[in-house]
């Protein structure tokens, strides 16, 4: 080349790429940056945070009936922390015990009966 060796054209080149990659990164910086927080969505996220952590509260602290037809209930953790214990004084009746309350409660309804022919 005239006067311009190939050294200099790749080194050009690889620092014309880096610089294309930069601002193709800037500008993807610049247009995904998200809305800033105004107060409204500030007390929207806090009163969101306040139904969850109260929604939590009621499921740890509570007794409720989740499934009557499979005698599925919940209890209070600290009851539910206490049965665990005096269950595992005997691991493998407690293993037994938590594996078929397991298959109870995650067995399928049954099937709802067919509607009768319109034929019969």
């Amino acid at each position: 080349m005239n006067g311009i060796s190939q050294k200099t054209v790749s080194f050009l080149g690889i620092l014309g790429a880096f610089l294309i990659v930069l601002v193709l990164v800037s500008a993807m910086k610049f247009y995904t940056r998200p809305a800033p927080l105004n107060q409204a969505r500030i007390d929207e996220r806090k009163k969101a945070l306040a139904e969850l952590q109260a929604e939590s509260a009621k499921g740890l602290n509570t007794y409720e009936v989740t499934d009557a037809g499979k005698g599925v209930v919940r209890l209070k953790i600290e009851r539910a922390m206490e049965l665990t214990q005096e269950a595992y004084k005997n691991p493998a009746a407690a293993r037994a015990d938590l594996i078929a309350r397991a298959e109870k409660a995650s067995a399928p309804a049954p099937k709802a009966p067919e509607k009768p022919s319109v034929f019969e």
